[in-house]
């Protein structure tokens, strides 16, 4: 080949005098990465605590699987303080924590005040506080969570459009009343109602979190309204409760039904796929997991005072209706994240 009037004869040989030419630039040592050793050194011994509100079903029980699943590997304990339902057990466990001083405490509020002062305590202390999906008047270093309010008007946004034409008549099944949860989603419903006069909600009482008591609610509330048209629900746990009213009385698929949850498969999917729900919105626990793990790990290798930053991570719903219960992608199972 010819270059600036020069003729070059291209052969193996030529080729192979160029590679070795080049050989002691591509054999060079490699270099260091000068900031994992101090991430690793940051993380490993520490320990993370985790109080929900209890343990044994989807939401916790995922939470707990996929923080220990991102942190254990980098050294990093995880213990968890199971109060049971108990505000008095939880606000006890959350004390003795702070006297054993944990690098960070995961904290799933059952209101909105009662662990407030206590969080506070703990990051004037030197604990991270990490809050998921209830949250409380203390804004702490890192709250991971659903946006209530936006499940509230996407939920009622669906349930007024199935009603149209109907009779418009609604129910609402609310949480604990004192719970973030609860409140904002509620906010969330009467932001969308307040454009929907036509619709008239017939029954707006707190189920507790309880299954039994979503459907002593909505039995009730379905042999006093036969028309109803739809039901916004708050936690597709409970909402089993308020389903089961509906199948009872020969209404499913007649009345609508719309909760939301963490997207563990038996809850979420094969509820929709069953018919007995209509609308979850899933706030995907996993992820939710992944996200704290990664709040902490910043967290902890960084360096910065425990409360001197303080941020949120709000969760991308997922919508799971029959037209996606069935895929791989909509729900998560949990036996899947526990291994």
């Amino acid at each position: 080949m010819t270059i600036y009037g020069r003729t070059f004869t291209t052969t193996a040989f030529g080729i192979g005098l160029m590679i070795a030419a080049c050989a002691p630039a591509l054999a060079q040592k490699g270099l260091d990465e000068p900031f994992q050793a101090a991430f690793k050194e940051a993380l490993a011994g520490k320990t993370v605590a985790y109080i929900p509100v209890a343990m044994n079903f989807d939401l916790t029980e995922g939470w707990f699987a996929g923080v220990k699943k991102e942190l254990e590997p980098y050294g990093m304990k995880v213990v968890v303080r199971d109060p049971n339902w108990s505000t008095n057990a939880g606000a006890q466990a959350l004390t003795t924590l702070i006297s054993e001083k944990p690098a960070a405490i995961i904290v799933h509020n059952p209101d909105v005040q009662t662990y407030a002062k206590l969080m506070q305590r703990a990051e004037n202390e030197g604990i991270y506080i990490i809050q998921v999906n209830m949250g409380s008047v203390y804004r702490s270093s890192a709250f991971v969570g659903a946006n209530w309010i936006e499940i509230g008007e996407r939920d009622t946004e669906a349930v007024v459009k199935a009603c149209a034409g109907k009779s418009n008549k609604i129910a609402i099944v609310q949480g604990a009343l004192s719970a973030a949860a609860s409140a904002y989603t509620l906010k969330g419903v009467e932001n969308v109602l307040a454009k929907h006069p036509e619709v008239k909600v017939v029954s707006s009482q707190a189920a507790d979190w309880d299954a039994a008591k979503a459907k002593a609610i909505t039995q009730t509330v379905l042999k006093q309204n036969p028309d109803l048209c739809g039901i916004v629900g708050f936690w597709d746990g409970m909402d089993i409760g308020t389903a089961a009213a509906v199948k009872e009385a020969g209404l499913t698929g007649k009345v609508f039904v719309a909760t939301s949850g963490g997207g563990e498969r038996r809850g979420a999917c094969e509820l929709v796929k069953s018919g007995a729900f209509d609308l979850v919105l899933s706030y995907d626990v996993p992820t939710q997991a992944e996200q704290m793990a990664g709040m902490i790990k910043w967290l902890v290798s960084s360096g910065v005072k425990p409360g001197s930053v303080k941020g949120s991570m709000y969760t991308t719903l997922i919508p799971v209706t029959k037209e996606n219960a069935g895929s791989e992608t909509a729900c998560w199972n949990l036996s899947d994240l526990k291994k």
